[in-house]
């Protein structure tokens, strides 16, 4: 199984739960997040405009009221944005509450690919360090589909939030 199929596999698995949630841009429309929502029900994708704090917080309030938002970031790059949100809410909410406040929100960080066109350096830029050096919540980095499969089993009932670093460059190797 390629990568990019075991996305749109555990994607789907996602979307069986009756409070998920997909939101971002180019999911519903343009790309489906590279293939990998093309077919989630239209009612389960929130298009938003290109404002990644405003997604961020959307799903922040989705998942208080009992909702897993699942929030698509088409590059690292675009993620830089909503840093504010990630870093200062989404990831203090459950500790600053005491636990009260559950923030199952799933962020799925691409990084872009030079090939087979290098859409130059804005867009292929990794983060993951850096998340890794301030957030606390889980960053899993999956490198092959068997790892994709096994990452969205195990958060697919955390009441956490967490993310996922998918390799553009990745998305057609089996």
């Amino acid at each position: 199984m390629k990568y990019k199929d075991a996305i749109k596999k555990s994607m789907e698995m996602l979307a069986e739960e009756d409070n998920t949630l997909f939101l971002g841009y180019n999911i519903s429309f343009g790309s489906y997040a590279y293939g990998t929502l093309k077919d989630i029900p239209s009612w389960k994708k929130i298009e938003t405009p290109v404002a990644e704090n405003l997604m961020m917080g959307l799903a922040m309030g989705l998942a208080l009221e009992g909702y897993r938002p699942i929030v698509f970031f088409e590059r690292h790059d675009f993620m830089l944005n909503s840093l504010d949100a990630i870093v200062n809410h989404l990831d203090k909410i459950p500790e600053m509450s005491k636990g009260q406040f559950k923030m199952p929100v799933i962020i799925r960080a691409a990084i872009g690919s030079k090939f087979p066109l290098n859409p130059g350096p804005q867009h292929v830029q990794d983060f993951s360090k850096t998340f890794r050096g301030i957030i606390k919540f889980p960053i899993y980095d999956p490198q092959n589909s068997e790892e994709i499969l096994s990452v969205y089993h195990t958060i697919k009932n955390s009441t956490n939030p967490s993310m996922i670093i998918e390799k553009k460059e990745l998305y057609e190797i089996e």
